[in-house]
């Protein structure tokens, strides 16, 4: 009798560590099918398509409180910028005021167009105002071109300025598009021209 009790022991210790094992293994089955869902591959920004045609950027430095405004004006269109950010051509989608109303650091302009039709583009700065007061600062403006609508904008042009004074109105760039939407790059310069009324156009 006491072999039969002994016999029957063992055999409950091997089913409870059975069950143990299988137990375990389940949980770690169950960590291998989570664990791509705990770490995702992050989006390439890349893939990101932008949702005009022309697209004009300026960007300066972060943190930084000072009010700079990007000026565009497209072929027989209206100039757009903070006060007028819309015509047949440009829409402005992002007005940066320095850090009022802004809860991020993020100092940065951005204009779209509709399209790429033939003529002179303009694009200017107007440093509105500085209350940091740190002189010069510097602003880095890029024209990108999405001429096929399933492919990403294109960067054709890029320049750096340097604002020196609150007030000033500078001409980043002037260009010529031909009738295929394409830049004529020989045409790109820097001849000032005013798209603000009340400020006088100077080159940087």
């Amino acid at each position: 009798m006491r072999d039969l009790d002994f016999i029957d022991d063992d055999q409950s210790n091997t089913v409870f560590r059975d069950l143990i094992m299988l137990t375990l293994a389940g949980f770690v089955v169950m960590v291998f099918l989570l664990l791509p869902h705990i770490n995702p591959k992050a989006v390439a920004t890349a893939e990101i398509k932008s949702p005009g045609n022309v697209v004009i950027e300026a960007r300066w430095p972060d943190g930084l409180d000072a009010d700079i405004d990007l000026w565009v004006q497209g072929p027989s269109d209206l100039a757009v910028g903070y006060s007028n950010q819309s015509a047949s051509l440009f829409n402005l989608l992002r007005d940066d005021l320095g850090k009022v109303n802004d809860m991020g650091e993020l100092n940065y302009e951005v204009a779209y167009s509709r399209g790429i039709p033939e003529g002179g583009y303009t694009i200017n700065l107007h440093l509105y105002s500085n209350r940091a007061q740190v002189f010069p600062v510097p602003v880095t403006v890029t024209v990108s071109f999405k001429e096929n609508p399933q492919a990403s904008a294109k960067r054709l042009l890029t320049r750096k300025l340097e604002m020196a004074a609150s007030g000033i109105e500078s001409t980043v760039f002037r260009f010529e598009v031909n009738d295929k939407g394409k830049l004529i790059r020989e045409s790109v310069h820097d001849m000032p021209k005013a798209l603000r009324t009340a400020t006088k156009a100077a080159s940087s």
